[in-house]
């Protein structure tokens, strides 16, 4: 039977000590802040014994590279925080933590910055709300809000931007079903020279869109993603999805560029680990050079992977993107095994198709030999690891199995395709 997790947001800089853990009928899933900075994680199971002593060596662990990636970027002195943690000194912690993490807090953040925010739904009046309604509580407003509806089968999607009263919100159509056509849609549609993605079922951090316009100003990178944290998990479903396919890329920077491209061309550069299409900007000006969306890929047409290909294409033209764990969104995973299936039948389809896609862009890349090569050599090895019962991450191989297949068949009938608008 599975039990659920309780996720638990700890402010470190206001108790560093060891919280109280609910031990029976559910887990906890333990997420560290220094003030509104994301430090990390930790997964405490059901009836887990964790005694105090192991508890701050896994939370030294949970923290180290974020707190290692913070203090790199300025003096900061005494280097026995690990030490202090341990041995509980928080007065010690607390003083050092405060000098090493405030230039990542004390930032005065106006009311609004000039973002586009594109929101691109489908059929989903009730996620959309809970989306904006979040959106409006950030104290930092982006310039213009634009809700791009897909595809429409009624007009709900419009009543209910029409119900808010917030004069930065605007309301397009786009007819053709896609994920891609929308998302080019609302770049189409944009005035601001940063523009910023998130899905219609996540919920941003009130700091999200500051977040995403401060890295901008500090960094020369052409794009940037940011950290997508569980916003629940409640079901088996959800966390089988964040422990194995999650969208949390770290709590550290990492950059992308042309090394990163260089290095890893002969195994097909792994975009896909640059972040998550739920938390994603550019530099509107970006758009001009690579061109827009590939209308082939993505929900709605190939299943998934517009975001990561147009990651590839950035990189193809000698530009750089920063994944940062500074912007957070919190994202609802599938809540059952139904949709699950779905959703990784959905991902590796995309997965596949945009492999052969970029393939197509830089013949020395190594796409074919990991779809060909390795992808059925690891299929074989899970096959095997799950058999007979196929319970945790290997329940889903067979859905991903038939979308790398399927994905393989929609390249072969789409290659000659009209791939983007212009």
């Amino acid at each position: 039977m599975y039990l659920p997790y309780q996720i638990s947001h700890i402010r470190l800089d206001k108790n560093p000590a060891r919280p109280a853990l609910t031990v029976s009928g559910q887990g906890n899933y333990l997420v560290f802040w220094w003030k509104e900075v994301a430090l990390g994680h930790l997964y405490v199971d059901p009836q887990e014994n964790l005694p105090e002593d192991q508890y701050y060596r896994k939370l030294t662990k949970a923290i180290g590279a974020a707190v290692v990636f913070q203090a790199k970027q300025q003096p900061a002195g005494h280097t026995e925080w690990e030490n202090w943690l341990h041995n509980r000194k928080f007065d010690e912690w607390t003083e050092w933590m405060g000098r090493v993490f405030s230039p990542a807090t004390q930032s005065t953040i106006p009311a609004s910055v000039p973002v586009s925010l594109i929101i691109c739904t489908r059929n989903r009046p009730d996620d959309l709300r809970n989306c904006l309604d979040a959106i409006d509580r950030m104290v930092c407003q982006p310039g213009e809000i634009i809700v791009v509806d897909n595809a429409r089968e009624n007009d709900n999607t419009e009543k209910l931007i029409a119900a808010y009263a917030n004069p930065r919100i605007r309301y397009c159509h786009e007819p053709s079903a896609g994920l891609s056509y929308a998302r080019n849609t609302g770049v189409l549609n944009a005035s601001q020279p940063v523009i910023a993605f998130t899905d219609d079922d996540v919920t941003v951090h009130p700091l999200w869109i500051f977040r995403i316009w401060e890295t901008f100003r500090k960094s020369s990178a052409s794009a940037i993603t940011g950290l997508v944290i569980a916003s629940e998990l409640e079901s088996e479903t959800q966390l089988i999805f964040e422990k194995f396919w999650s969208f949390n890329r770290g709590y550290a920077d990492i950059l992308f560029d042309t090394d990163f491209l260089q290095k890893t061309l002969s195994i097909g550069p792994p975009v896909w680990d640059i972040g998550a299409g739920a938390n994603m900007a550019f530099r509107k000006e970006i758009f001009d050079e690579v061109g827009l969306f590939d209308v082939r890929l993505g929900a709605g047409a190939s299943g998934c992977s517009e975001d990561s290909e147009m990651w590839y294409r950035i990189l193809l033209k000698g530009h750089s993107i920063l994944y940062t764990p500074a912007p957070v969104v919190f994202h609802r995973h599938r809540q059952d095994f139904k949709s699950l299936y779905r959703q990784m039948y959905s991902y590796m389809r995309g997965f596949a198709a945009a492999a052969l896609i970029q393939q197509e862009q830089h013949q020395e890349a190594g796409y074919r030999r990991h779809l060909f090569g390795v992808l059925p050599k690891y299929y074989c090895v899970q096959l095997f690891r799950g058999f007979p019962f196929y319970r945790s991450k290997f329940r889903t191989v067979g859905a991903e199995v038939r979308g790398i297949i399927s994905g393989l068949v929609f390249y072969s009938k789409n290659r000659n395709r009209t791939s983007r608008l212009i």
